[in-house]
């Protein structure tokens, strides 16, 4: 599962400064979590399946075939969420026996016609209909909603947006569409047959067995998967698709699009074959399953789902040329689904505390691929970015890994599950070596294939293979809480010739132990120092020195997650800049010298080093820190940006180079600027943009037009926003509306940006423009999970719908014969409902 991103930026601004940060556990007594109990154990499940579209429900029967798990028992208890239960059968070779049974609570209760014991297998026949939006189970941060099954403009009402079926099962929401034990530690075969019209395509787990004319314009598509996987991992798809094949050896490798994205296809997913390949290399564990396909879903409610050989993304997914040009924005999502086929679907978490062995591994395949693909410096940026998402949230330090007392089982899915466990897996690959990880982790597959795990087996597995003890690591990452906090102080003893090196924990609770890299300086060449940090306050490191250190750099390669109080100067940070081999080192002194190159002309030196550095994103970093109208930076760096700007092997380089340049105002750009508008990327059109509004602001309303900004980055859309607005361009007007949604909580990190959002969102909600008020509406009602119980929050944003919904009255008032004002009206209603 990757998480639903509302907006990464957007979203800080929730929890900034702590405005609306609160503990997951604050006010809520502790409950422990235990692992399901398993008195049955599923062996098959088949499924009959046909759809009411206008209903909104399916029907469906039946034949769950299990035993006793251990314990004799004469009943079997299913979850069943919302449904119709219109008959209970045994099952036996066709013949049916009806048998009682008690339905209530969504628990479905079956008196069997016999006792059973351990390994006596039996079938029950269930005919029923499945209600999802009689569904009361809520969502969360990671999914917004809970219903299982969904339909998509069922009846084709929404003009633009295509008719589809999906399901969603993470975490327990299959059993809103079949009945099941709903556990991650049940593992079951399956067959699905789906009747559905012609016209559309289905795709489910396994392979297309069959499929069967019905007539009438129905066809039944026969799916089976003949190993056996969690319930929360089916799924179905319904939907006009494009199929774009592709193939790992001899496996089926198909991209499920819509069909306007059908030539892009290959370009936003093409690089699975080549992901299956490494992976498989790379865990010395051939993928296991008989296929891999990958499906878009219009109004998905996450991010991705890792669904067994059928995985489902949000139709974000879905880029053309104009944003892959800049970067496939998908890619390390579609890494992280795929990495799940081995973590995750082969073995899977055995209760919902042990999340990490599934979404952890996930996130850090993310820097696995990248490392691979586009090598290390690369992939430490990912590194670098997942940290960052840790830290952002102030409640993940109060968290434990694997924890047992969650309040909701969806609180799971966090910075901590991910971001956290995504980089505590490098530091343990870091500690080990590359042999005895991957070692590890192959031996943690092998044993623990088409079955359950959880991070003790982790550890037991990279003991065995390692011969280390590894108790001291789990028990201090995986079973703590926390982070180092660090800062440091150097002495130098001119007598011995030696510095002394002190490194202070000041975090509040447990002391942590952990090797560290050192860079120590002198006469601007680092010498690695590779330490030992015992879990006490102070640590003394002494090192052979010939003069007081030029610089001391701790967390030298980067791998350690912690804070770090740093104390340098504008000269060291050139030093670290221009002596360091690891992206992060780098990036932190350009960092730096970003906030500083008005003001010391050292920090402008880093900058301006940084404009040739080999990793795209420092350039960038160096670009955002030039400030071109100061005539200081125009000597040392004008010449070279105006170069990045034309021919930068990066288009997002060449972007950030055309902003630079905008700061000196000078008309002698505009061709540049006029050129730039007509190129292939959107980050460089985007920028082209702005530039002119800044220099020629007559000229933006004709070249608005110009750039698709459907999908377009957080970032783009901040920066065009305000000419956007300004000058009422209604082609964009939903481009911006997520972010105009926003424009209160934006207020509090970029005033400026706030007002013009604001603009922005009176602008829409005074017009009659259906695809920007649905746009305000989804993502309102998205983040609703985000932020959790926050009262203060939820009242801003509930505010926020009933202004818009007082402004859009307004609209029918003066236009009472809209054919879409209504639909507009019905959604804003629908998300204050919501929030009730």
């Amino acid at each position: 599962m990757k998480k639903l991103l509302i907006s990464v930026s957007l979203l800080g601004i929730l929890f900034s400064g702590n405005v609306f940060a609160q503990t997951e556990t604050s006010g809520r007594t502790e409950v422990y979590r235990a692992t399901h109990t398993k008195m049955t154990e599923l062996k098959h499940t088949k499924l009959k399946v046909n759809f009411d579209y206008q209903k909104e429900q399916m029907n469906g029967e039946e034949w769950l075939t299990a035993s006793p798990y251990f314990y004799p028992t004469d009943s079997l208890v299913l979850n069943a969420k919302a449904m119709l239960i219109h008959e209970v059968s045994l099952d036996k070779g066709g013949s049916k026996t009806p048998l009682k049974y008690d339905y209530k609570d969504d628990m479905l209760k079956i008196n069997l016609d016999k006792t059973y014991n351990r390994n006596q297998d039996y079938t029950v026949y269930i005919k029923y209909t499945a209600r999802p939006n009689e569904v009361t189970q809520k969502g969360s941060a990671a999914i917004s909603e809970a219903k299982g099954l969904y339909f998509i403009n069922p009846q084709g009402k929404e003009e633009g947006k295509p008719t589809q079926i999906w399901t969603q099962g993470e975490t327990e929401a299959s059993s809103a569409w079949f009945p099941t034990i709903d556990k991650p530690n049940q593992k079951t075969t399956q067959e699905i047959y789906m009747t559905v019209p012609d016209k559309y395509v289905t795709l489910s787990n396994g392979i297309l067995k069959e499929s069967k004319n019905e007539g009438n314009n129905l066809r039944t598509d026969h799916w089976v998967m003949d190993k056996k996987h969690a319930p929360y991992l089916f799924f179905m798809g319904v939907g006009e698709y494009a199929i774009v094949k592709d193939k790992w050896r001899n496996i089926p490798v198909d991209y499920y699009v819509e069909k306007e994205y059908e030539p892009y296809a290959k370009q936003i997913f093409g690089n699975t074959p080549e992901m299956i390949e490494f992976f498989s290399k790379r865990l010395n564990y051939d993928y296991p399953w008989s296929k891999y396909s990958q499906i878009t879903g219009a109004d998905y409610v996450s991010g991705a789902m890792e669904n067994t050989t059928a995985t489902l993304h949000s139709d974000a997914a879905q880029q053309k040329p104009g944003d892959l040009i800049d970067e496939n924005r998908w890619e390390d999502v579609i890494s992280h689904e795929l990495f799940h086929h081995w973590f995750g679907d082969l073995v899977t978490a055995e209760s919902w505390s042990n999340l990490t062995v599934n979404e952890s591994f996930a996130n850090y395949s993310e820097y696995l691929w990248n490392e691979y693909k586009y090598g290390k410096d690369f992939a430490d940026y990912t590194l670098m970015k997942a940290s960052e998402g840790y830290f952002r949230d102030p409640s993940n330090v109060s968290k434990d890994l694997v924890r047992f007392n969650y309040h909701s089982r969806e609180d799971m899915f966090d910075g901590v599950s991910y971001n956290k466990g995504g980089s505590i897996l490098h530091m343990l690959r870091n500690y080990l070596g590359d042999d005895a990880f991957f070692s590890g982790l192959n031996d943690y597959l092998k044993t623990n294939e088409y079955g359950t795990g959880e991070a003790q087996q982790l550890r037991l597995s990279l003991e065995k293979i390692s011969g280390k003890d590894l108790n001291w690591f789990f028990n201090q990452w995986y079973y703590g809480k926390g982070h180092p906090k660090i800062s440091y102080t150097s002495t130098f003893e001119p007598v011995k010739k030696q510095v002394t090196v002190t490194i202070n924990q000041t975090q509040i609770g447990e002391n942590f132990q952990f090797p560290m890299a050192i860079d120590v300086f002198e006469n601007g060449k680092a010498t690695r120092q590779n330490v030992w940090v015992s879990a006490k306050e102070k640590n003394n490191f002494t090192f052979p020195l010939s003069k007081t250190p030029d610089l001391i750099n701790i967390n030298a390669d980067g791998t350690l997650l912690a804070e770090f109080t740093e104390k340098k100067t504008p000269e060291q940070y050139f030093m670290q800049y221009s002596g360091s081999k690891e992206f992060l080192s780098r990036f932190k002194a350009v960092e730096n010298a970003s906030e500083n190159a008005s003001k010391n002309a050292t920090s402008l030196k880093t900058l301006v080093a940084a404009l040739k550095d080999q990793n795209f994103r420092i350039r960038m970093k160096a670009l955002s820190g030039l400030d071109l109208s100061k005539p200081d930076q125009q000597k040392l760096a004008l010449a070279e940006v105006e170069k990045m700007a034309s021919n930068d092997p990066k288009t997002l380089v060449q972007s950030s180079a055309i902003t630079a340049l905008a700061k000196t105002k000078d008309k002698k750009y505009l061709p540049l600027f006029d050129k730039g508008m007509g190129a292939v990327s959107n980050s460089v059109k985007a920028s082209s943009l702005a530039a002119i509004g800044a220099i020629d602001p007559a000229k933006v309303a004709s070249l608005a037009d110009k750039i698709d900004l459907e999908g377009a980055s957080d970032d783009l859309i901040a920066e065009l926003l305000p000419i956007i607005v300004k000058n009422k361009i209604e082609k964009q007007m939903p481009a911006i509306a997520q972010t105009a949604a926003f424009y209160p909580f934006l207020k509090f990190q970029n005033p400026t940006l706030g007002a013009a959002a604001e603009d922005g969102f009176n602008w829409i909600m005074s017009s009659d423009n259906l695809k920007a008020t649905q746009n305000v509406t989804k993502v309102l009602t998205q983040v609703k999970g985000q932020i959790g119980e926050n009262p203060q929050a939820k009242m801003m944003i509930v505010q926020i719908l009933k202004d818009g919904l007082a402004k859009k009255m307004q609209v029918l008032k003066a236009n009472p014969s809209s054919t879409t004002i209504n639909q507009q009206i019905d959604a804003i209603n629908k998300a204050i409902e919501a929030y009730k």
